[in-house]
């Protein structure tokens, strides 16, 4: 089975973090938002917020333990 995966640059401009951030303020953003700005891009598998909640689920959502690391 073959799909084309949807990336950040085809959804909703007020849903993209980048924009989001900028139209309302960090507060709005997840956690996993916030990560994926600082990324910058995923792969060709994940999108950078699919990729930053990889990452947050490692160290069990703490961002102390991601600080550490």
């Amino acid at each position: 089975m073959s799909y084309d995966k949807l990336n950040i640059k085809s959804w909703a401009e007020q849903d993209r973090p980048r924009e989001k951030l900028a139209l309302k303020g960090k507060n709005s953003l997840s956690d996993a938002e916030l990560i994926a700005i600082l990324i910058g891009s995923g792969n060709k598998n994940e999108t950078a917020v699919e990729l930053s909640k990889k990452i947050l689920s490692s160290t069990n959502n703490d961002l102390n333990q991601l600080a550490k690391l």
